[in-house]
């Protein structure tokens, strides 16, 4: 059986002094580092979370500006193609004009050419016809 005496008190002011030196030399040093990491890791943790949605926004932003740049040149290109087909436009114009003045340059110049050779061959027809009477009439007409 066990006795009940004075000894069993001496254990638990013992056992009291022992929790409390424990309690100050290990346990709060343990917990006081234990939240500093918690802190840390938290601290890390946020700043993962923060550096994530940085990411993304940025990248929407990289896509909203690429997709703004692709269409804005291709605006540019549909504007130059516009111009271009303008200015072909506009050339051929000059070019068909010019195509026809030169046209009716040399029309005019055949024309004038033709009726030049028709009045010499006119004054000279009238000369072979007369040479060509004498030959088949044998004398002068």
């Amino acid at each position: 059986m066990i006795k009940l005496d004075e000894s069993i008190i001496f254990q638990m002011i013992n056992f009291i002094i022992l929790i409390w030196a424990l309690n100050y030399v290990a346990y709060r040093p343990i917990r006081a580092i234990l939240a500093k990491r918690k802190e840390k890791v938290d601290g890390l943790s946020s700043g993962i979370n923060r550096s994530e949605s940085d990411a993304r926004e940025k990248a929407m932003a990289l896509e909203a500006g690429i997709k703004e740049a692709r269409e804005k040149g291709r605006k540019m290109k549909e504007a130059m193609e516009d111009k271009a087909r303008q200015e072909e436009q506009q050339m051929l114009e000059r070019i068909n004009e010019k195509a026809r003045r030169d046209l009716e340059e040399i029309r005019a110049k055949v024309s004038r050419e033709t009726a030049e050779v028709r009045t010499s061959l006119q004054s000279q027809i009238e000369f072979f016809a007369n040479k060509i009477s004498e030959k088949m009439l044998g004398r002068t007409v």
